[in-house]
């Protein structure tokens, strides 16, 4: 068997069980690691995954980002690629990709520049991450296609502490995050 599925599986099935208390004081403590972070001081445009299922909530961040001036970016799926569209209140989303919050198309989609570097940052979701960085996703691609050309991007990926392994085998075009926080 496929030790990623193994992996994936496994850590899904620990952080479903994860109790509302903990979850809780996870998210507030990774929103604040993320807010007094200098990637997101600096950051003019926040990339942010709407959370689905038992993965940890960003609605926090996403308010914040507003209150703070940030433009907010939110993932649709097309496809086999992800692009992200500007949102300006949780209203300019509904269920998409597998029950996933999404935007409608629209024109204001993120376009990436190397002059972009400083001022975005991206916070992204992951089932599985380890010391080294590496993530493991849902087993799609979307991210690691995202940014395969966008290595230079600041990306911070979050979860729970639960979702932290000993190792996860990286394939080539496996796209590690700048920052893994699990709290």
């Amino acid at each position: 068997m496929d030790y990623k599925k193994v992996i994936r599986r496994r850590v899904l099935a620990v952080r479903d069980g994860w109790e509302e208390p903990q979850r809780a004081r996870s998210e507030c403590l990774i929103t604040e690691r993320i807010l007094s972070h200098q990637w997101y001081y600096r950051a003019e445009n926040i990339l942010l995954f709407m959370s689905f299922g038992s993965e940890i909530r960003t609605d926090m961040l996403l308010k914040q980002a507003w209150k703070d001036g940030k433009t907010v970016y939110v993932p649709r799926v097309e496809g086999t690629e992800l692009q992200f569209y500007r949102i300006f209140s949780q209203e300019d989303v509904k269920p998409g990709y597998k029950g996933i919050n999404e935007p409608a198309p629209c024109k204001q989609i993120f376009q990436y520049a190397d002059i972009l570097e400083d001022s975005t940052l991206m916070i992204m979701p992951g089932v599985a991450f380890d010391a080294h960085r590496n993530r493991l996703g849902y087993g799609k691609g979307f991210y690691d296609r995202y940014l395969s050309d966008k290595e230079s991007m600041h990306t911070i990926a979050i979860g729970y502490a639960c979702q932290m392994v000993e190792e996860i085998p990286a394939d080539p075009g496996d796209i590690r995050p700048g920052q893994v926080i699990c709290i």
